[in-house]
């Protein structure tokens, strides 16, 4: 039995033309190769869509399509994505052949170009008994979205963050008694489900390794599967153990920058303990992520863009809250004036300023700028001086010793002499003077007096 297996399409109006392209393309593909059965594993729209939507009206145009070629199953992916209830309209868009809407656990089996469902979670007796009298070319597990909600009313608030995986488990083990019975009867069994495996890799190429996940690999294929079908990871990848398969079909458009390996969708060849997936490609977007630690490289941006033609490119950088304004933006923009789109992403890291541990407990302004000089890894000597000088001084004190320091470093002291240094007064309270006296300054030999002005002013 060949079955197309596509996942998360994430219809939306941010989304549409790089949903509805790739998925255009699926769907001709698989009528092209005269699929079976078509697969949706899930997560069909991004978010809640209005009945005038275009993105809605497009997305069951395209069921439609598949409809005409074959049965559709569709199952019900996030809530967030695709509000319970969504997906009823599309089984009313069946034409030649079926739309079946997998919205609670359920088996489901497909006989002669028609579904029929199990009133409970796995087929009773006489439903079982039914399906291998009359025979059936396959019967689906299938395993939507599960609400957390409910779950922490059945086990407990403090269990159902660790206790998902247990109870999915134990429901994939009961399935697994009933598909042993089917396979032996040979009769095809496919489970599908939406959710994360312990230890799969996203579409940005992170393991997913946890206790809050819905499934591990073992689970999977304790259900006695031929073919596990799996949304919800974007990215396509397939684990086998003796000829069974559990597979992600991934999505079949790439929707975020950054995106890793292929996009398409999954062409499943599925026999009675074997099965085979082989991703088909679809034309979804390319795109270019450029990242810098520090300000963008604009020769590195101008060979990049060189080369990435009409490709979707992103530029991140991030530069010290003073230095923000040194990147030309607009030279950016223009290296990738013929790009589909350009994303510019700047990371402003903020100035922090810590205070000198220990500096209030001090009991001088002294200590004070020692514990600091301290923490600053500076000589503390020459700053307290500076400081006491201030403290005691006149202003026209200092300026006159500060333009006879530099007289020094300008002219030499061989050629001044030993004078030209200016002694500070002691300070004089405001109760003994309202005049500030001046400070004594050894004169200048009048024969150096005027090229050393001229060296002052232009000091």
């Amino acid at each position: 039995m060949k079955i197309a297996h596509i996942s998360d399409l994430h219809y939306s109006p941010e989304n549409l033309d790089e949903a509805d392209r790739c998925f255009s393309y699926a769907v001709d593909d698989a009528l092209n190769r005269c699929m079976d059965v078509a697969v949706i594993s899930g997560d069909s729209t991004d978010h809640r869509l209005d009945a005038h939507a275009p993105a809605l009206n497009r997305l069951a145009t395209n069921i439609n399509r598949l409809s005409l070629g074959m049965p559709v199953l569709m199952l019900q992916g996030t809530f967030s994505h695709e509000p319970p209830g969504t997906l009823r309209n599309f089984a009313l868009m069946g034409t030649t052949h079926p739309v079946f809407i997998a919205e609670r656990v359920q088996q489901v089996s497909l006989f002669e170009g028609r579904f029929f469902e199990s009133a409970g979670p796995v087929f009773n007796d006489e439903e079982l008994a039914s399906v291998l009298k009359l025979g059936a070319d396959v019967v689906f597990t299938c395993l939507p979205s599960i609400n957390k909600g409910q779950l922490a009313a059945a086990v407990g608030a403090k269990n159902a963050a660790t206790g998902l995986e247990a109870v999915l488990g134990d429901y994939l083990a009961a399935a697994g008694r009933i598909n042993a019975r089917l396979r032996a009867a040979g009769i095809r069994t496919v489970g599908v489900s939406h959710g994360t495996v312990n230890g799969c890799t996203t579409e940005h190429g992170v393991t997913m390794a946890g206790f809050d996940h819905e499934f591990s690999l073992g689970a999977l294929f304790e259900a006695e599967c031929d073919a596990f079908m799996l949304g919800h990871i974007h990215k396509s990848q397939q684990w086998e153990r003796g000829g069974r398969v559990v597979a992600y079909a991934g999505s079949p458009g790439r929707f975020h920058y950054g995106e890793e390996g292929d996009k398409g969708y999954l062409a499943w060849d599925v026999e009675t303990g074997n099965a085979r997936a082989l991703l088909v490609p679809t034309p979804a977007r390319e795109t270019v992520c450029v990242d810098f630690d520090g300000p963008p490289d604009m020769e590195r941006l101008a060979a990049i863009a060189a080369e990435a033609g009409d490709k979707f490119v992103r530029v991140r950088w991030q530069v010290d809250e003073e230095h923000r304004q040194s990147v030309d933006r607009d030279a950016i923009e223009a290296l990738f004036a013929g790009a589909s789109a350009l994303k510019l992403e700047p990371r402003i890291l903020p100035v922090v300023r810590s205070r000198s541990q220990g500096i209030s407990i001090e009991p001088t302004v002294d200590r004070k700028i020692e514990r600091w000089a301290e923490h600053a890894n500076v000589e503390a000597a020459p700053i307290v001086e500076r400081f006491r000088l201030l403290e005691s001084g006149y202003p026209e004190a200092i300026a006159a010793a500060v333009l006879a320091g530099l007289t020094d470093d300008d002219v030499g002291s061989a050629a001044i002499g030993d004078g030209a240094v200016a002694s500070l007064p002691e300070p004089v309270s405001s109760s003994e003077s309202d005049t500030v006296p001046d400070a004594t300054v050894e004169v200048v030999p009048a024969a150096q007096k005027s090229w050393l002005e001229d060296d002052l002013f232009a000091a």
